[in-house]
């Protein structure tokens, strides 16, 4: 794919740990366990959530947000993954990896605002109970997830149609598992300094907003939870944010070494393993973190079970 006289290449390869020649064996079944986990995970919740009318409120509609959201983010990486090393070829098209690249960015950007409505809706249900089915109600749950999903896909837009114009001219070797942004930009012979630094604003901007949300929405909670007085209160109350505060300090922690530290030789390989557990593992493990604690999934599997035995 040659545009004009800016690109030359018009087809990627991707290395993963194609130097560990003994690893490949073992990472096709790490990453095809990891997708197959994902998939039954995410799609038994999304299931219980439609066929339990218990499920029906403004959590779970989250969740099956949250659920359907993963599936499309490990299935925008794994099977390119899985068929490198099945076929042995780790070719992606220019085209391809593009459209890989962007689909991971906006993923990732509506997972920050997922969790962020997600906080709202704790807020509300905590510090005002009585008014929570009020406020809560399906148009404004349904608003908060098209604005997710809407602004999210937005918001990488500007930059990975910058990035598709850059002059990448002849290298094209990407040492990653998939087509990853700060991979991508060392690749290209273009002065990519106005392009590093609109992304590096926007995803930091896009923090920021979500944490500060989600931290004055936890300020709130932690502040009525303390003025209950008994202890076994607190405890039950705090038990219904614990995973979603779990999920938020996993998705936070793995953003900022991911995309705050610069890569160099040293950490190349580190990168890569924190940086594909973010878009791999944190999704395989989402549902197993919101179906521990979870009396009300844990009580619509175990209707469904017994409903499937007894027919």
């Amino acid at each position: 794919m040659q545009r004009g006289n800016q690109t030359q290449v018009t087809e990627f390869i991707i290395l993963g740990f194609s130097d560990y020649p003994n690893l490949q064996v073992l990472l096709f079944v790490v990453f095809l366990c990891i997708y197959l986990v994902t998939l039954m995970g995410n799609l038994t919740i999304l299931t219980l959530i439609c066929i339990d009318s218990r499920l029906h409120t403004p959590m779970y509609f989250f969740l099956s947000n949250l659920g359907f959201l993963d599936v499309c983010l490990t299935s925008c990486t794994l099977p390119k993954m899985l068929s490198i090393y099945l076929m042995d070829d780790n070719r992606i098209s220019f085209v391809g990896c593009m459209t890989q690249l962007y689909l991971l960015m906006s993923f990732t950007s509506v997972e920050f605002y997922l969790l962020t409505a997600m906080a709202y809706d704790r807020y509300v249900a905590i510090c005002n109970p009585l008014r929570y089915s009020v406020i809560m109600n399906k148009r404004l749950c349904a608003l908060l997830s098209l604005i997710s999903w809407v602004i999210g896909f937005l918001d990488p837009l500007t930059q990975s149609l910058s990035i598709s114009y850059s002059s990448f001219c002849g290298h094209n070797m990407i040492d990653h598992f998939f087509c990853d942004f700060q991979t991508i930009m060392q690749l290209s012979c273009s002065d990519t300094s106005s392009i590093k630094l609109l992304t590096n604003t926007l995803n930091l901007s896009l923090a920021m907003v979500s944490l500060v949300l989600i931290l004055t929405s936890y300020s709130y909670i932690i502040s009525s939870i303390l003025k209950m007085q008994s202890v076994k209160g607190r405890y039950k109350v705090f038990s219904t944010c614990s995973s979603h505060l779990t999920v938020v300090t996993m998705y936070y922690g793995s953003a900022i070494f991911v995309y705050l530290t610069p890569i160099s030789e040293s950490t190349r390989s580190v990168h890569k393993l924190l940086d594909t557990s973010y878009s791999t593992v944190i999704p395989m493990m989402n549902p197993i973190i919101y179906s521990l604690r979870n009396k009300d999934i844990k009580a619509a599997l175990k209707k469904g079970m017994e409903g499937r035995t007894g027919g």
